[in-house]
């Protein structure tokens, strides 16, 4: 039986790393349908926000003219909206496995938490479907490696989307697919690749998160009546192992997370202490 997957994302519809994704996808014979938000919806996390005209979701037929026959569809909803409503049928029979990517961006560190990309495989795993989020780290390998601080940046702004290597993170993310299927349901998968052509690429690694995000952010200014903030590099040394320390040398990272989990190791024992106060 053909594995169905809902390939989405944060950056909208039109963003190339989504066509790359869906590309490789139905390259490897599988049952692809493509929604993504209408408008970049980056930092979403997992919101469930949506636009309605006439008590309806906007849903807009967006054919893919590199991929015909496969049904692609703008939506007026975040990230984790879209997922959502694909695993109640929305876009014909539920996916067995959600894709979100390529993102323009590595989604590295704790700071997963506030991504769209990561927000939608992460609603999608809390339904009982396995995830992916996959993600292209502009600041990485040749550019950032050739710069520092906002010059990193600078470097990285120069290069057009249309020459970046969003191939190669596709192609590490369906590598890895069999690893998510065989996983327990509810499993999300984080991966992360530098951007370099596929074989310039040292390998893929297993990684840990690392306590931040290839950058932070911080309060700039505050004042009466207003907040500036801004983003800043980590003023440490990424940990060896970590997302950002693999991506720096060249490798894919792939992390193996969850969303929404309870834990054992906080003291809630004789609540019935409280009763009655």
């Amino acid at each position: 039986m053909t594995l169905r997957v809902l390939v989405t994302n944060d950056d909208g519809i039109g963003a190339p790393g989504i066509l790359a994704l869906a590309r490789e996808a139905v390259d490897r014979g599988l049952d692809v349908v493509v929604a993504a938000p209408l408008e970049e919806a980056s930092g979403m996390s997992a919101a469930m926000t949506a636009v309605e005209q006439e008590g309806h979701v906007v849903v807009r037929d967006h054919p893919l003219v590199e991929l015909p026959g496969v049904p692609a569809y703008g939506v007026g909803g975040s990230p984790g909206f879209i997922a959502l409503i694909a695993m109640h049928g929305a876009f014909g029979p539920p996916p067995s496995a959600v894709l979100s990517g390529v993102n323009r961006g590595a989604n590295a560190g704790r700071a997963v938490l506030h991504s769209g990309t990561v927000g939608a495989a992460f609603t999608a795993a809390a339904n009982g479907c396995r995830a992916m989020a996959v993600s292209l780290d502009v600041l990485s390998a040749g550019e950032a490696t050739a710069a520092s601080g906002g010059a990193a940046v600078t470097a990285a702004a120069r290069v057009r989307d249309t020459d970046r290597h969003w191939s190669t993170a596709a192609r590490v993310a369906l590598d890895l697919l069999p690893r998510l299927t065989a996983a327990p349901v509810e499993s999300v998968l984080n991966v992360n690749a530098p951007d370099l052509p596929h074989e310039r690429l040292r390998g893929v690694r297993r990684a840990s998160l690392a306590t931040f995000g290839q950058v932070q952010m911080t309060v700039a200014e505050a004042g009466h009546g207003f907040v500036r903030t801004s983003l800043e590099e980590p003023g440490q040394a990424a940990q060896a192992g970590t997302d950002v320390a693999l991506l720096a040398q060249g490798y894919a990272s792939v992390t193996a997370i969850r969303a929404v989990t309870e834990v054992t190791d906080v003291d809630l024992s004789d609540l019935s202490d409280l009763d009655g106060r």
